[in-house]
């Protein structure tokens, strides 16, 4: 069996950062300026609407990630996915600020949830992704992904599972990805895959393919090799029974 899967940092968390990691001197979110909030809901309030013009007006010419995703390429694939979840919805809550020059740096918490139609199955999707944000003037232009969770579900009953698995590791350390099924097995079959990804531009317009093999035990525990530079990784399982389908990716930051 082999299923497919796009990376929802892209049209989540709005691209990522271009800069490097920042100390905020966080002020509480109920004292964020009315501009600030004023434009990240604009943000929410377009890609609810799948309004891809008001998308782009909202971010800098020069905008582009440090996956390499150029303004062009982030909206093709913003494009496609929105094909595959018409019904995608977006909220952002501000977690903390501050005053940086003429704009603003926020830390926010943005959830997407949303459902697709595939072949006569309902996949539900939820991701979450806590970002550093920063806006001058009227636009976004730069992002720092800080965390990021992706979960779709299909079937009647599909496997709940926790995630063991670090949201940073430090520049030639090992560590450990578990997705345990919380649900005893009995007699059902379990199948299933984890797979280890750089974060990269490429995948985000042409998502890898995931080949299901069985297993023999009530979930994925994966050693991951020490990475010698810092990267972002995405980290993702996918667990089958006859009753359903769960399948989640998390990102990795890898740091000196």
């Amino acid at each position: 069996m082999m299923y497919r899967h796009w990376f929802l940092s892209v049209v989540i968390g709005f691209g990522i950062s271009l800069g490097t990691h920042l100390t905020l001197r966080a002020e509480s979110p109920d004292t964020a300026p009315v501009e600030l909030k004023a434009l990240i809901t604009q943000i929410d309030a377009a890609a609810n609407r799948q309004d891809i013009e008001r998308i782009q007006s909202l971010y800098s010419d020069q905008y582009v990630t440090a996956d390499g995703l150029m303004l062009d390429e982030f909206t093709q694939s913003l494009k496609a996915l929105w094909k595959d979840y018409p019904d995608l919805e977006y909220t952002t809550e501000i977690l903390s600020w501050e005053k940086k020059g003429t704009g603003w740096v926020a830390e926010t918490l943005t959830t997407v949830i949303g459902n697709n139609q595939e072949r006569g199955r309902k996949i539900q999707l939820e991701a979450k992704i806590k970002s550093r944000q920063t806006f001058q003037g009227d636009k976004l232009i730069r992002q720092e992904i800080l965390s990021e969770e992706t979960r779709l579900t299909s079937g009647e009953n599909p496997p709940e599972v926790t995630v063991n698995i670090p949201e940073t590791v430090k520049v030639g350390e090992e560590f450990d990805f578990d997705v345990i099924v919380d649900d005893p097995l009995r007699d059902e079959l379990l199948a299933g895959m984890a797979m280890l990804e750089k974060v990269d531009s490429d995948r985000y317009l042409d998502p890898s393919t995931m080949q299901l093999e069985l297993l023999q035990s009530g979930g994925l525990f994966k050693r991951v090799p020490a990475a010698e530079e810092q990267q972002n990784r995405w980290l993702s399982a996918i667990l089958v029974r006859s009753e359903g389908i769960t399948m989640i990716t998390h990102r990795v930051r890898i740091i000196d």
